[in-house]
């Protein structure tokens, strides 16, 4: 198992900023569940793992690992709409995932738009010359990425930038 790595968050060195926080991301999908690590300090994201989402109690097992392991103070889940941006199946069971997560944990939870996640996440692995049964992670920081420059490009907006869960 890793070392602990996430850490608390730091004092506020800038009054008026918040403190840097450590996030985990998760792309939800019916087989696996992609999960990647961030932080708002240096707004990078990179694949962390991949959890099997069935059966569901060892689900949330190996994510309590995780988050025991990494300790963030935000998690941040892919929220699959339509190219249309309609709502789908799946958007209503990555909802429900994501309050699964709030309320087990009792962490905020944003919701981020993830058209295109996959497709941008399969274009990186081939770039790079990985698997293509890698993109689960890699769509989890690519999700959790767009979360970070969405926080860049908004400072003095809610930390939420899409959908929160609290």
């Amino acid at each position: 198992m890793p070392e602990s790595r996430g850490g608390g968050a730091a004092p506020d060195t800038v009054p008026g900023r918040a403190a840097p926080e450590t996030l985990l991301g998760f792309d939800f999908g019916m087989r696996r569940i992609g999960v990647a690590i961030g932080n708002t300090l240096t707004g990078d994201a990179r694949p962390l793992a991949i959890v099997e989402a069935v059966p569901v109690d060892r689900r949330f097992e190996r994510i309590a690992a995780l988050l025991r392991d990494w300790q963030p103070q935000r998690l941040v889940v892919g929220r699959p709409l339509d190219e249309d941006g309609s709502a789908t199946e799946t958007t209503r069971l990555s909802d429900r995932f994501a309050n699964q997560l709030n309320g087990r944990f009792g962490l905020p939870v944003e919701r981020v738009d993830e058209r295109f996640s996959s497709r941008e996440a399969q274009a990186i692995i081939a770039s790079a010359g990985g698997r293509a049964e890698d993109d689960d992670g890699v769509a989890a920081a690519v999700i959790l990425s767009q979360y970070l420059d969405g926080r860049r490009r908004r400072p003095d907006a809610d930390p939420a930038h899409e959908t929160p869960t609290r």
